[in-house]
């Protein structure tokens, strides 16, 4: 194993959350335990618990009183908002789980000898080794099955839903079947109060020694090995696992290894897409070899910085098939996840996929355009109920079945969010960017928000100086209030940007509608620059700005649109560059500080890329594991900084739009010397970049003819791209 593509343990993990992870987008597979008692914990997208009343997963239907709260807002009551609700309590959206653990152990011994653990993010493969025992596991994307090999003489074998925070009340039943090949282990859980359940199915394939049944599970004695093959189904009612049994053991390959040719038909899918993009920040080969948890102790270390990249292109990549990445990614091993394992739209999604265009991820981007199409019909039902409109509007939290808006309450009025679906979408566009072609998907998806803004957007500034702008009322920021107002308020600076935005790229994507469109779009007011000379999070007059907020979300002009520039907009760019200066970081929550990297590199500012890098790597956020947390201190297990962080660090190396490339805008000191291979730019090339303190070389390989504008430290020169022609750029200065 190459030790900057995979991590490594001298000792067992005693925590879940230090557990190795494998996945393949729809199952998961976290690894911990040691050689006496190892635990695999099942996991899948599709495991969320019902919570209760249909009626109450509803959005609410308050567009009939929508033109009152509107009047209200514009006649100066600031609080209007607090009343506009169906007077339901908070409900948060199904939480995810895990299944169960895959349990085997031996007879304990002496301490184990010569003990190690790895994984490998080439393959995806969780492997622990001591004297006398192997352990090798992997979750394929070939086949969509959890693979676990194991040499030890010596096994008991079951699956245990026993997990913590199992609600009481779950109907358990376990099946055990001595099979000619070895066992079949089953297991079915009921949720309490309902017909919906889920079942795992566990074959062994056991090769010498004897199998006798020890229910609710099986014991091994003198083999040589055992393979295990394990699915986990969510259903309704009864499942007959025949069917799914005869399935597992179809893939057992039929030759004298047959775990080699399983790993071999999912290496073939996973190690060219885990391969596209690599960093290497010339860093020193003794820290490069250090187990993780003790690179962790050295946060200035270029090793921990490519570590934590690979690990988080890892991780996104198995964590993104059918969904793409939940706050916790893909793995829990605790029934209680915080904020309820969700899929969170107004921040966590979108930054935890960030690095998905460029890093050449469509696999990421393909797990996200999925989930929005699943749910487009929810988000139509969305815009009827709350807002009487055509179109669409997005939900602030999916749990990935339902796309409805009901989990919101006073101090989080998210059914006012009306931006969510241009920032979902934005993924999307820089996705056909990147490769050139414009997903029919993705421009009827534009066309339904298009829709949307056309029915929202009535309402015109009543001041005599506002030159008929129309406002955007109600209006919300995640999740930040005026400092003298209530949350729903009028005019946030990214609903300014998301309504531009939407109508503009729909404008682009159906010429047919684009002069309707971009009419309405020249309507919207101007960003506002406040008393403190930063761009305001309201652009409505009188409503004072909140600063310390984790959320960044009156930046979206910057990052990820292109709205906000230091190039095109300078004057806004600097506002935006105050603003940043003054937002607090609140409660230290990872998302917060690596958003504020991400505006940060935008805005060309290195040394507070690297301060907010700084406070999550000195922060300890993150496991052994390399799975991170969301505050500090390794506190509640999630994703947001693990799969961030690769976005980070390239967009403080390579920026791009269909018409530009930034090189370099915002290095750190720290970081002098290195090279990032197969970054996929907006404009259709693919760019290796290398670096140290006298010179810079980018190597472009285009896919189609274009000219763009090239933006270094040194200045601005047109730059005519060939398809198939390699362009070689070497700066002198950078």
């Amino acid at each position: 194993m190459n030790i900057v593509h995979g991590t490594w343990e001298p000792l067992p993990a005693t925590r879940w959350e230090d557990g190795f992870l494998s996945g393949n987008g729809h199952h998961g597979a976290l690894v911990f335990g040691d050689p006496n008692d190892e635990r695999v914990v099942v996991t899948h997208h599709t495991l969320v618990r019902p919570n209760g009343d249909e009626e109450a997963s509803r959005p609410p239907r308050l567009a009939a009183e929508l033109p009152a709260l509107q009047d209200r807002l514009l006649a100066g009551d600031l609080h209007a908002a607090e009343s506009f609700t169906d007077g339901r309590d908070l409900q948060w959206v199904q939480p995810f789980h895990p299944a169960f653990q895959v349990r085997l152990r031996r007879s304990p011994g002496e301490e184990p000898r010569r003990y190690r653990r790895s994984v490998d993010f080439t393959t995806g493969v969780a492997k622990a080794v001591c004297e006398g025992w192997s352990s090798r596991v992997f979750v394929s994307r070939a086949d969509d099955v959890i693979v676990q090999h194991v040499t030890a003489p010596d096994l008991d074998i079951a699956l245990d839903h026993r997990l913590p925070s199992a609600p009481p009340g779950l109907a358990v039943g376990d099946g055990a079947l001595l099979t000619p090949e070895g066992a079949l282990l089953t297991q079915r859980v009921r949720y309490p109060g309902t017909d919906t359940a889920y079942t795992g199915v566990t074959l062994l394939v056991v090769a010498g020694g004897s199998t006798t049944l020890t229910p609710p599970g099986v014991r091994v004695a003198g083999a040589d090995s055992v393979l295990l093959l394990t699915r986990v189904l969510r259903h309704t009612g009864d499942l007959d696992t025949t069917s799914h049994a005869h399935a597992l053991r179809a893939l057992q390959p039929d030759d004298e290894d047959p775990y080699t040719t399983l790993l071999d038909r999912h290496t073939a899918l996973h190690r060219p897409a885990y391969e596209r993009v690599t960093l290497d920040l010339d860093a020193d080969p003794a820290e490069r070899a250090f187990p993780g948890s003790e690179l962790l102790t050295h946060p200035d270390s270029p090793a921990l910085l490519e570590r934590l990249f690979a690990a988080g292109r890892y991780h996104l990549l198995s964590a993104s098939g059918l969904f793409p990445p939940r706050l916790v990614g893909l793995w829990t091993g605790d029934w209680n996840t915080a904020w309820a394992g969700a899929f969170t739209n107004d921040a966590n999604l979108n930054l935890q996929t960030a690095s998905a265009a460029a890093a050449a991820l469509p696999e990421v981007t393909a797990a996200h355009a999925s989930l929005i199409e699943r749910q487009l019909p929810d988000w139509a039902a969305n815009a009827r109920a709350v807002f009487g409109a055509r179109g669409v509007v997005a939900p602030a939290h999916t749990d990935g079945e339902s796309g409805l808006t009901y989990h919101f309450s006073r101090e989080y009025p998210l059914h006012l969010w009306t931006a969510g679906a241009d920032w979902l979408l934005k993924p999307l566009v820089d996705h056909d960017e990147t490769r050139g072609e414009r997903d029919p998907r993705t421009a009827h998806a534009l066309a339904q928000v298009a829709l949307f803004y056309e029915d929202f957007l009535t309402r015109t500034d009543p001041r005599p100086d506002a030159d008929g702008h129309l406002v955007v009322v109600p209006s919300y920021s995640p999740e930040n209030r005026p400092a003298n107002a209530s949350w729903g308020a009028i005019n946030a600076a990214m609903d300014l940007s998301a309504a531009r935005h939407a109508l503009l790229t729909a404008a682009g994507y159906h010429p047919e509608h684009a002069d309707r469109w971009r009419a309405l779009a020249d309507r919207l007011p101007p960003h506002r620059i406040n008393a403190d000379g930063a761009l305001a999070e309201w652009a409505w007059p009188g409503l004072d700005d909140t600063y310390d907020h984790r959320h960044l979300s009156h930046l979206y002009g910057v990052w990820p649109l292109d709205e906000i520039n230091p190039y095109d907009t300078p004057d806004l760019a600097a506002a935006a560059h105050r603003a940043l200066e003054l937002r607090g970081a609140e409660n230290d929550s990872a998302h917060g500080h690596l958003h504020h990297a991400l505006v940060a590199a935008r805005l060309r500012d290195g040394e507070r890329v690297a301060h907010a890098l700084g406070q999550v790597l000195r922060g300890d956020f993150f496991h052994a594991s390399l799975m991170s947390a969301h505050y500090p201190n390794r506190d509640v297990y999630n994703a947001d900084a693990a799969h961030t962080l690769p976005a980070v660090l390239i967009e403080m190396l390579v920026q791009s739009t269909p018409d530009r490339l930034v090189l370099l805008p915002a290095l750190p000191k720290a970081y002098p010397k290195g090279q990032l291979l197969g970054i996929r730019t907006r404009f259709g090339a693919e760019l290796d970049l290398t670096w140290n303190p006298h010179e810079a070389t980018a190597v472009l390989r285009p896919t189609r003819s274009h000219r763009v504008e090239l933006r270094t430290s040194s200045g601005t020169q047109p730059l005519d791209l060939v398809a198939g022609e390699d362009h070689v750029l070497a700066l002198g200065a950078w």
